[in-house]
Formats: C-alpha cells, structure tokens, sequence
C-alpha cells in the first residue's frame, strides 16, 4: 500500500512504490502523472493531469504552466511518456458472485479487471440465486462495496412474469435490465410474447438483450444429435447457434423496440447480418439502439475451434472470418458503439465436458485491452478509435455519471500502458480464479502498468492495494 509521510515529505516519497521504505501513516493526497501521452476525446498530446480527492483536478497540454506547485502530500508520477488513458469500462461481465464462487468471484475478477486497465463494470444477473428481485440485487451491491477493486453496476434480469419488479428499478442506481431471449439458464428465458411487450413498453432501464432464437437452435441441435450423438464436434457450435437464430432475435428485439420506443442495446453482437439492424447516421447520444461487440468476436473465428476447441466456445458463438472482419468494420464506422468482454469463467474440467455439457463463456476481462492494443499495433484501428469504443462510449450509452473520460471535475478513472513492453499469457501471469485462458501463449506488446479508481492506486507495476475498493456507479436520469 502506498503512503506519503505527512510532514516528512523525504524525496523517496515523490516516487511511486508500493511498499514505501520508510514508516508511513498517512495515505497521498493525491497524485501528478506526467510526461505522459493522454489519449482522449479523440485526441492524442504529451501532457500532465493533477488527481485530488478522487478526481481529476487540471489537465496540462505540454508543461504545466511555469508557476505550477505541486500541492502537499500529491506524489508526483513520470510516466515516462506512456500512455495515459481513462480508465475502460466494460458493460458487460460475468463474476459468479454469488453462488458460482468456484469459477470465479468479484474480489478475484475485479483484481484481474484492474490488471487489465478496466476500472468500472457491470455485472449480469444469472448468478445463483438470479438477480431477478431489487432484494436480491442490493445483496450484490453490498457484497460488491466490500470486494470489488473496481466501480461496479448491476443489471436487473427479467423474467417472464417480474415486470412490477421492473417497474420499480430506479435507473439512477441500476445499469439497466437484462433480458434473456435465448441461450439463458434457470428461470431467466423471457419467452412470452407479452411479458416481452410489457418489458419494452414499461421498463425504466435501458433493455440490454442476449438475442439467439431458441426454437431455431432446438431445431440445428436435434440434427447434429442425430449425426453425432454425443459426439457432436464443438466446430459446429456456430452451425446450431447460427447466424440465423442471432438475426431473427435480434431482429424481433429491434422490432420491439421500434415499436415501443425503448432504448434497447443489442449485446454481443456476432454476425455481418446484424450489422443491417444498426445505424451511424446519428451521434450516439441521440440513438435509441445501439450494438456491442465482444473482444473475443473480434480476434477469433471459426477456423480457431481446430486447436482451442471448447476454450472458445461462447454463446452466441464465434463465426466465420467474414463475420469477424464485418464486426471490426462496424467498429471502425461506428454501426457497432461498445467493446465489451462478456468475460464468463468457468472452470478448465468443465470446458473439456462433451459438447453438450460443456458450458460456453470463457475468462477475458485480463487481456481485453492489451488484444485491441495489438490490432492497433497491426494498423486495423487506431488507438483513438479504441478509447471511444472501451471508454467513451460505455459512458454516453448508459449516462455514467462523471466517468470514462479524461476530464476535470471527473472520477479519476484512468490507466497507464506501456506500449513496448512485450509479454506472453501464461497459467504464471492469469490473474483469473478459474486459471486459464483461451489468450495462453498469445505475446501482447503493450502492457498495463498502473490503474487508478476514483483517484486510488489500486494496481501499481503488478502489485494490488487491497484497502481500496471501488464506487457504485449512478447514472444521469
């Protein structure tokens, strides 16, 4: 944990340690990163940016002005012109908490977000027992406030016959209202045609939709049963959870939010098809419909079921290589509006079950940043373009109060990344509870060196602060 020596202010103190070397009782009073190269808004300058009481105070293009002081008590950070970003925000996660602890947990996977630069996230509510009561999503909350190193949400699930529960979602608190209309567990399959319509008409969140048509992946399952047995190939997993089942739900969805005028977002978006349902021609602020794209959509595809198999079995599942050079072109014109991880742990044993038991997700929220960082290393998208999707955009769709940009008066949310610093993924450096991932043996360039939530540094040169946790999130309604 890093201290400053309140009024021994030695020069060790000016640097950043972990562990200080000497006897500390005091934390900072905030910290000065500069040197640094600020990726934001769309721009990118050499600069310096001030953090007191867990916000941004000034950012500095260039030098800071001549008669700059450094406050008391404020570390001062050379980052050694690394970049400095505002810290990702991935609306879209799996932590297991509470009842599926064994795979994973909020304390271990917000710790593995961190390490990743993601300072904020929302989690999903099919966990055990589902989230399907505000009773049961404050329990989360609290247990979250305790755990969690990162800021946090949590969606409300919807069911087919909880709409007074929805009703009453306040949506300043909450991040929105998942609902499952296909590919669901437990009692969380929202099926009915007019639950369906009470939720797009009533809901007071944004509807946030896992969208596979059931009845078409019954259909492509009973036939590869019948060619197969048990021995179905998970090849094709994205034969039985086809494009066609992705764009007929999604369609529906897309419908039903027309019709009720619902603000509707399309998670993991994995097809071209579906690229048809979305629209650029408006700024985000403005649209009602919006579109996610998974990390994992974009580096792999179906030629990569050959050598990691069930690693990569997620629903909805990897597609073709036409599907996944589609998806980027939709980030890069911006039909797609958010990067998100879908991150969903599940232990090493039970992805090697056969095909129709092995349970599809997989971890990704560690190595999430640092993969878009090597396609922009590649020229496919540039670093700006990266920033808007991982870190703007998350907060303009859901209207994050105060987050996801560089700015003054802000959350201090913010990341620095080295990019040359070469590494290889590795059961050594997983953070993740499960202990795999389907990025073993990948080299990424660039590596995350520092996090910062609400002005604390929580991950520092591979090190954790423990005493820090992160906020609830409220949102601008």
């Amino acid at each position: 944990m890093e201290k400053s020596h309140g009024e021994d202010k030695t020069p060790e103190c000016k640097v950043i340690l972990n562990i200080c070397p000497k006897h500390c009782y005091r934390m900072p009073e905030g910290y000065f990163i500069h040197n640094a190269l600020i990726v934001n808004e769309g721009k990118r300058f050499s600069g310096s940016v001030l953090i007191q009481d867990g916000r941004f105070q000034e950012i500095f293009a260039g030098l800071p002005p001549t008669d700059f002081v450094l406050p008391p008590g404020v570390i001062s950070v050379d980052a050694h012109n690394r970049y400095l970003f505002p810290g990702v925000i991935d609306a879209h996660v799996h932590f297991r908490e509470p009842g599926l602890t064994h795979k994973a947990d909020i304390n271990t996977e917000s710790r593995a977000a961190v390490a990743g630069g993601i300072t904020s996230y929302f989690e999903m509510p099919n966990t055990v027992p589902n989230a399907t009561t505000l009773d049961i999503l404050e329990e989360k909350f609290e247990i979250a406030r305790n755990k969690s190193l990162a800021n946090f949400s949590f969606f409300l699930g919807a069911t087919n016959d909880n709409i007074a529960e929805i009703e009453k979602a306040d949506p300043a608190r909450i991040c929105g209202l998942k609902v499952f209309m296909g590919a669901s567990t437990g009692n969380m399959l929202v099926d009915d045609v007019q639950a369906l319509e009470q939720i797009f008409s009533r809901s007071p969140l944004i509807i946030a939709v896992h969208t596979e048509e059931e009845s078409i992946i019954r259909h492509n399952l009973e036939n590869y049963l019948g060619k197969f047995g048990a021995q179905i190939p998970v090849s094709a997993h994205p034969l039985i959870r086809s494009e066609e089942a992705c764009f007929t739900s999604s369609g529906k969805a897309v419908e039903l939010a027309r019709k009720f005028n619902a603000r509707l977002h399309l998670t993991h978006v994995s097809t071209a098809r579906e690229l048809d349902l979305l629209r650029n021609d408006i700024p985000l602020k403005d649209k009602k419909i919006t579109g996610e794209v998974t990390v994992h959509h974009l580096w792999f595809d179906d030629r990569d079921y050959s050598d990691l198999g069930s690693r990569i079995k997620w629903n909805p599942a990897i597609k073709t290589a036409h599907d996944r050079e589609a998806l980027l072109q939709g980030v890069l014109d911006d039909r797609l509006d958010l990067i998100a991880t879908d991150h969903a742990p599940h232990l090493h044993h039970e992805k090697e079950h056969p095909y129709t038991s092995c349970p599809s997700g997989g971890p990704m929220i560690q190595h999430a940043l640092v993969a878009m960082l090597g396609f922009q290393q590649l020229g496919k998208i540039s670093v700006e373009k990266i920033i808007e999707k991982m870190c703007h955009a998350p907060a303009v769709r859901y209207r994050i109060q105060n987050r996801g940009f560089i700015r003054q008066g802000y959350f201090a949310d913010c990341i620095l990344v080295d990019p040359d610093d070469p590494w290889t993924v590795s059961k050594d450096n997983i953070l993740y509870k499960c202990g795999w991932s389907p990025m073993e043996g990948v080299t990424f360039k660039s590596r995350v060196t520092h996090t910062w939530v609400n002005g604390g540094l929580v991950f520092n040169e591979g090190k954790f602060n423990e005493n820090m946790k992160g906020f609830r999130l409220t949102f601008d309604y």
